[in-house]
Formats: structure tokens, C-alpha cells, sequence
């Protein structure tokens, strides 16, 4: 069993050395973030901040930023729990007494996922009007546009249905008692308070400040519409969760929660919302957002202020994000058996690269498996979307690349889709929520194989349509010698002249820098306008290369989890991807050879993340008073 409240897991953090406590005095505006970057980047433990400037209250960060700590979390490790319930699934279904006796230990698990309540709670000890200005809230970056509240959870109620959802949302404090609500798209809260603005009411809210891991986790799951986030902390917990009537608003909140603000959120009021320093390591645009107005605050006598910073990967969401994925991801295979993993990249703020692997049972059962995972829940929040075979690893970036190299052929295997929903927080379509997508299935099935009908032959086809009068032109219909692009080698004749990826330094004077990765993707550092160089370089050899992409000179591509973040989140699939040759018939665009993908800074991007060089400084001179060495 897991730690029923947020300081008991504090206990048995500094009992296995996994927390330090800093009683130094420290600032909430940017000093604490700057502190804190530093610790998760060096994988160091959470920290528990005592002092902080202008609250009585301590902070603590970095609770869940490493693997262990989650595992501590949860008492074992989150793949434990995701094999558990794919398990007692297949047993349940059909039901079978033999089936059930063997699988009672999960059963037993699963009767927890359901809430008790009580009637008195810690959280309530204190009763008080809302002042906000006394909680040690950070201003983690030097162009937030304030204060903002990172690791509170949020619990509403359907206005119609009463069902419970519960998540993770940003929280701008305006002032004492109002703070903003950033609701996404696809996202449970969001959709009840858009029904409740239907219907003119206003929407009660409770916002959780210092919630138990198994709250905290349970809420960032991104668990099937409808399913109760509180209840199923049970089974992340081990026991039910303790609930308690709120004070002045009709739900329950948990019971063993360091605080409660309670309120409401209107129907029809918005106001101007961020910047924010966001976790695909920009700011995101300031942009109006409903108002949450806190009515009253409940609390321990002696609460501690939970918080988290987001940025430039790795941060403390990509742990958090990963044990998700682990309890979560095999109950995809319910819905879809033919997949045998999926795995979303943290480096790329998980929804910018997803890689799914499939067992195919006919030719592009892949392709309809990735149609069907962009239109479910908050999958379909997904942009860029790999497809490899049941064996490749789906958490291996080089295995997965080395699948691209061999299989990937863009006239057959890209399908982009436009102007479609988009997450919230990314920027590169110019317009919130809206956006683009891409597909690229590097599975081994071919149109000649794999139940497959045999392929035509082009030569025959050709003859056929000239024969009943048609004027063809070859270049209409290029034939498999030009899938590597004009003039250039097929794979075959590059590997047996001995030959490796040309150096681009030496085909275009603006490249700094290079690396490749499984011969696949190569990824360049351009000094000036990265469209020119990228069509440069397609018109160019590039042996074996299937993905080129150019990033900015502010991307470290000896930093493999900065690489994956330059590529994949600076770029709209619409916009910034082409190919060696692209030939339209009608609506229909045919691309032929390497593809290559503009990922440098663009005009009216948001600004990347970066403190202020004074804070740096401060915390250069201050270190060893913190005593985290």
C-alpha cells in the first residue's frame, strides 16, 4: 500500500534519502525554478523549500522526478500495474469461475477503485476566506505573465450527468481570490464547463492543492472519457480513496489533501490568460480563458504547497508522463489487439511523437490501427504518428529509425492529414487547436506480400492505357528507380561502393553541423533559413537517408532528448514537410524520395524558454547555502 497523504510521502522520501530540505530563504519568482531545473536535469532528489518569500507555507517540487520515486509512488512499478489489468481483463471477458479464482489478488485490487466517505478530514482543520497572495505560488519564467499554480488538481462535475472528472490544469492567480482555468480541448473539465455554459449556469469547481500521488498520477492519465480519475487512484493506492463533503460547494474532495479552494467558474466570463512558460519549452501565447473564483479555502493548519516547473526536457513530467503510458498503454490492445506497444516521447511533450507497433493480419492494417488512435481520446491530440513492426521496440528512437530506413517510401507509406485538431499548447499552425498531422508507416508489409493482392506490373499497366489511346507521360508515373529521387544511388549501390552519409557541410556553406541517426534521419543545424537549405539538400545524395530535418542553432544534437525536441515540436506537418518530388493529379499528391522537414524557429514562434542571466547569477553565488551539494 502506497502513502495515503502527500507528507507521508514526503516521510518516506527523506527516509530513503530522496528529499533535501532547503532553509536557505528563497524567491518564488524565478530563483525556485532556476534551483529546481538544475536538480531534475542532474537527476537529484525532490526538494522541500522552507523558506519561501512571502508565504508561512513550504514548497515542494520535483516530488515525482525520477523513476524511483515513482515506484515509491506506487509501491511497484507502473508496467506491474498496466500487465495487472490487461490480465484480469482477458479473464473477466468472458467471465469464468476458474479465471476469477486465479486472478482474486487483481480483483481484490480493482474493488479499490471505488471512494469512501468520511466525515471529518485534515484538509478541513482550518476553514478561511480565499488569499491567494499568502500561498509561495512561482513565477517559474522571466515571461510568465504571473504567478501560476502548476500541480493542482481540479475536480468538476457534469452539470447534467453528475459524473466526477478530475485533471491537472494551469491556474494564473490574478489575485487573492480569482485565478484563470486553462481548459484544453479534449479534456473532461473543459467539456463540462462547456456544457454548463450551454445552459447558463455556473460551474462549481475544486481545485486540490497537495494531493496524494496516487491523485496526482491517477488525474494525469489520460484514462477513457467518463472514467471516474478519483476511483481509480484506488488501485494505484491500494485502498479507497477518503472523500468528504466540500464546505461551501456540492461534491466531495479528498479527504487527506493538504488544501481545497473552492468556487465556481461563470458561464461567458474570459480574461486575458499567460504567456506561459510551457512543456514544449516555448512560451504559449497569451490568449483569453474562463475565471475560476474561489469562494472559500479549506486547509491542514500546517499545509505544504505542492508545485512543479515545465520546460525544456527532461522535467519531472517526464516520469510522471512515462508511468502513465505504462499502466495505461497495454489496455489499448482491448480495442486494438493487433498493436503490441505504443510509446509517446517526452522529449517531444508526448503528444508531438507517438510510435505505435503493430502485428499486421493484412496489407496497411497499420494505417487503419493509426486512423482509428487519432480519433480516440487524447491520442487524438497526436502530430506525428510512427508505425513499425510487432518486434521494434517502441521506446528505442535508433531501433525505430532503423525501421524508417528499411521500410518508409513516402509515395506509399506518408499520409498527412490537414486541418485538424491540434493539443492546445502547440504553436506551429499559427492557430490555437487547430493544426496538422502526418503518419508515417514504417511497417515491413508490402502490396505483394502479407495477404496482399499482387502488384500490377507498371510496365504492362502503361502499355494497357497506351493501347486504348492515352497520351502517358512517364514522369506521371515514376517507376521504382525513381523512388530515391532523381539522379540519385538506390540504397543497394551506396552500401556496396562502401559508401556513408555524405557530409552536407560540403554540399551547402549554411550547415554548422550534422548528426544521423540509423542511417534514416538526418538531422542538420542551419545559420539562416532552414526551407532554402532543406530543398538544397533534397536535390542532393543522400544514400539511405529517409527523414532530412533542419533545426535551429539553439538545438544541441549531441543532446539526444534536445534533438528530438528541435525536431518535433518547431514544425506544422501542412506546412513545413516536403520531399524530394511531389507530383499532383486532381486533389491527389503522389511524394517520391526523402522527405524533409523545416524545424528551425519560425517568425511569430513564441519565444524559447530562458532565464534571465541575473537569476543565473544569484544562484550561481547562493549554491552552497542551499546545501544541495
Amino acid at each position: 500500500m502506497t502513502a495515503r497523504d502527500l507528507r507521508g510521502f514526503v516521510a518516506e522520501l527523506e527516509t530513503a534519502g530522496e528529499l533535501r530540505r532547503v532553509s536557505a530563504p528563497v524567491d518564488p519568482a524565478f530563483e525556485i525554478t532556476e534551483i529546481a531545473d538544475r536538480m531534475i536535469k542532474r537527476g537529484g532528489p525532490a526538494l522541500l523549500f522552507e523558506n519561501v518569500a512571502g508565504s508561512n507555507y513550504p514548497l515542494l517540487i520535483n516530488t515525482l522526478g525520477s523513476e524511483r520515486r515513482i515506484e515509491m509512488a506506487l509501491g511497484r512499478h507502473p508496467q506491474q500495474i498496466g500487465e495487472m489489468l490487461l490480465d484480469l481483463a482477458h479473464r473477466a471477458n468472458p467471465p469464468k469461475p476458474r479465471a476469477l479464482w486465479e486472478a482474486r489478488s487483481s480483483i481484490f485490487e480493482v474493488l479499490a477503485m471505488r471512494t469512501k466517505t468520511v466525515r471529518s478530514a485534515t484538509c478541513q482543520e482550518v476553514t478561511e476566506a480565499p488569499d491567494l497572495t499568502r500561498l509561495p505560488v512561482q513565477t517559474a519564467w522571466p515571461r510568465d505573465g504571473g504567478p501560476f499554480m502548476t500541480f493542482a488538481v481540479t475536480i468538476t462535475h457534469d452539470p447534467v450527468t453528475g459524473e466526477r472528472n478530475t485533471g491537472l490544469y494551469r491556474l494564473q492567480v490574478f489575485d487573492g481570490s480569482s485565478t484563470g482555468m486553462h481548459w484544453q480541448i479534449v479534456r473532461g473539465c473543459g467539456n463540462h464547463y462547456a456544457r454548463a455554459e450551454e445552459l447558463g449556469r455556473p460551474l462549481e469547481a475544486a481545485v486540490v492543492v497537495g494531493a496524494d500521488p496516487a491523485v496526482l498520477i491517477a488525474s494525469i492519465a489520460a484514462l477513457p472519457e467518463g472514467m471516474d480519475e478519483i476511483a481509480f487512484s484506488g488501485i494505484l493506492r491500494g485502498a479507497p480513496c477518503p472523500m468528504v463533503q466540500a464546505r461551501s460547494i456540492n461534491m466531495q474532495v479528498p479527504a487527506n489533501a493538504e488544501m481545497i479552494l473552492e468556487g465556481t467558474v461563470a458561464p461567458g466570463e474570459r480574461r486575458q490568460e499567460g504567456p506561459f512558460g510551457d512543456h514544449f519549452g516555448h512560451y504559449s501565447h497569451a490568449a483569453p480563458f474562463p475565471v475560476f473564483r474561489v469562494q472559500q479555502i479549506t486547509r491542514r493548519r500546517d499545509p505544504i504547497y505542492l508545485s512543479a516547473i515545465v520546460g525544456l526536457p527532461p522535467q519531472e513530467d517526464k516520469y510522471i508522463g512515462n508511468a502513465t503510458q505504462d499502466i495505461l498503454g497495454p489496455l489499448i490492445k482491448l480495442i486494438h489487439p493487433e498493436i503490441e506497444d505504443v510509446w509517446a516521447y517526452f522529449e517531444a511533450g508526448f503528444h508531438n511523437l507517438l510510435v505505435v507497433s503493430v502485428r499486421q493480419r493484412f496489407y496497411k492494417e497499420a494505417v487503419k490501427t493509426a486512423l482509428a488512435l487519432m480519433g480516440t481520446g487524447q491520442l487524438s491530440l497526436t502530430k506525428s504518428l510512427v508505425l513499425v513492426d510487432h518486434d521494434v521496440s517502441v521506446r528505442d528512437f535508433d531501433a525505430v529509425m532503423a525501421a524508417v530506413r528499411e521500410n518508409f517510401r513516402p509515395e506509399r507509406d506518408y499520409l498527412l492529414l490537414p486541418g485538424v485538431p491540434l493539443d492546445t499548447l502547440d504553436f506551429t499552425s499559427y492557430r490555437m487547436n487547430l493544426g496538422s498531422k502526418m503518419v508515417i508507416d514504417a511497417t515491413s508489409g508490402d502490396s505483394d506480400g502479407l495477404h496482399g493482392r499482387p502488384g500490377a506490373d507498371r510496365d504492362a499497366v502503361l502499355a494497357a492505357m497506351r493501347a486504348a489511346g492515352a497520351e502517358i507521360d512517364d514522369d506521371a508515373y515514376p517507376g521504382d528507380a525513381d523512388h530515391e529521387g532523381a539522379g540519385s544511388r538506390s540504397v543497394a549501390e551506396v552500401a556496396a561502393a562502401g559508401s556513408r552519409v555524405p557530409d552536407p557541410r560540403q554540399l551547402e556553406s549554411r550547415v554548422l553541423d550534422f548528426v544521423v541517426v540509423e542511417d534514416a534521419l538526418m538531422v542538420v543545424k542551419v545559420a539562416s533559413e532552414g526551407r532554402e537549405v532543406v530543398e538544397t539538400l533534397l536535390r542532393a545524395d543522400l544514400g539511405p537517408i529517409r527523414i532530412l530535418a533542419a533545426v535551429s542553432q539553439d538545438v544541441d544534437l549531441h543532446d539526444r532528448d534536445l534533438l528530438l525536441w528541435g525536431v518535433f515540436t518547431r514544425f506544422d506537418c501542412a506546412r513545413d514537410v516536403n520531399f524530394t518530388r511531389s507530383i499532383s493529379r486532381g486533389p491527389w499528391t503522389t511524394n517520391y524520395g526523402v522527405m524533409g522537414i523545416d524545424a528551425t524557429f519560425k517568425p511569430g514562434y513564441p519565444e524559447r524558454l530562458q532565464m534571465s542571466g541575473d537569476i543565473v547569477t544569484r544562484v550561481d553565488s547562493r549554491w552552497g547555502e542551499y546545501g544541495l551539494d
